[in-house]
């Protein structure tokens, strides 16, 4: 059986969802043909998963225009939406001719809508697999607008052509889906080895280090402004090409970033699944920056408050550096019980007996 999964690039968390569950699949069913459509890079796939998998570069959504890893361009938003819709049952028909000429068997998409809706047309399986979907978000910016009810269903129809649809946990409700599935938090945990990585990366081991993780968006934070902290080592992108004592690239050599998060005594973060769940599934302190009209941060953030050391920042205060008090609180508050990440083991059993009952 050939399974094609197609895996948005806006962001990396949905790579981070998506890649535990191709894996396990994987080990349970050796048989399996995977084709993995992206318009992240094959390399950073790899990151996650391991080779054997045909790669595709293309992409069948978009998500939101985004002006960096926070701030939705919400004119060019609306153009691109309604240009993706502008032929719409021609773009199903041409997406389910996709499938047939790359001989698909099932779709597996996390989060894109077309290749659920020309799975529908095409007679073939599908689901969904995300802590959210386009059409949710797309109603939360644009709902009343005269021009979107028609695109709105458009998103809604396709998501709910798909055979199911696994919410994971945590995430938006999503209750419009009835064939919705609700699973537990998915997590690819890293190895914490300081040793290891103060050698790798010039590290003191001794000394905290605080990761600096913004997502798979352009987000730099002024680290070469902020005040040197005596004990507290940053973790930043080498992108960022910061020039300071206390600051060390994460991202070079052969040290995967699952590791380093494992590794580290917080992370700086946007609300987002990936980084949220995996840090709080490692038993990572966690400061986030606030982002109140994104949709899914209230589910993540209430997540957060019972699942691990968590506290909010305003867009003023991280840019200025000014929260080491708040990581020193951090530090010494008690840490709850490790949430367990069930979601992947849950993901595949329903998978296998659903999408893919063929395949031995």
């Amino acid at each position: 059986m050939h399974l094609l999964v197609d895996i948005t690039a806006h962001g990396l968390g949905h790579l981070a969802q998506t890649a535990p569950v191709v894996e396990a699949l994987r080990a349970r069913l050796p048989g399996l043909r995977l084709t993995i459509r992206s318009a992240l890079p094959k390399p950073r796939l790899e990151q996650r998963m391991a080779t054997g998998f045909s790669y595709v570069n293309e992409s069948r959504d978009f998500g939101f225009v985004m002006d960096n890893a926070v701030d939705i361009d919400l004119a060019a938003s609306v153009q691109a939406y309604r240009d993706f819709h502008h032929h719409w049952r021609q773009r199903v028909a041409d997406e389910a001719e996709w499938l047939k000429e790359h001989r698909v068997d099932a779709v597996l998409s996390n989060v894109a809508y077309l290749p659920l809706a020309a799975a529908a047309r095409a007679g073939l399986p599908s689901a969904g697999l995300c802590s959210l979907n386009w059409a949710d978000l797309f109603n939360h910016y644009f709902n009343g607008e005269p021009w979107a009810a028609k695109i709105h269903d458009e998103m809604s129809s396709a998501y709910r052509a798909a055979d199911l649809f696994l919410r994971v946990s945590p995430g938006l409700p999503m209750e419009a889906l009835e064939r919705r599935r609700d699973i537990g938090p998915i997590a690819s945990l890293g190895r914490r080895d300081r040793a290891v990585l103060s050698r790798k990366l010039g590290l003191d081991e001794t000394s905290r280090w605080v990761l600096l993780a913004m997502g798979g968006m352009e987000f730099r934070l002024p680290v070469e402004r902020w005040p040197c902290v005596p004990g507290i080592t940053w973790l930043v992108p080498d992108a960022w090409r910061t020039e300071r004592e206390d600051v060390r690239a994460f991202d070079h050599g052969d040290s995967t970033f699952a590791d380093v998060l494992a590794s580290s005594d917080a992370v700086i973060t946007k609300p987002g699944y990936g980084t949220f769940v995996e840090a709080a599934c490692g038993g990572v302190p966690i400061l986030y920056l606030q982002r109140d009209d994104w949709p899914e941060t209230p589910y993540l953030a209430a997540w957060l408050a019972r699942n691990a050391r968590s506290r909010e920042l305003t867009r003023e205060r991280l840019v200025n550096g000014d929260f080491i008090d708040d990581l020193r609180l951090l530090w010494l508050e008690p840490r709850p019980a490790i949430p367990s990440a069930t979601g992947v083991d849950e993901a595949v059993d329903i998978l296998r007996t659903t999408l893919l009952p063929v395949v031995v």
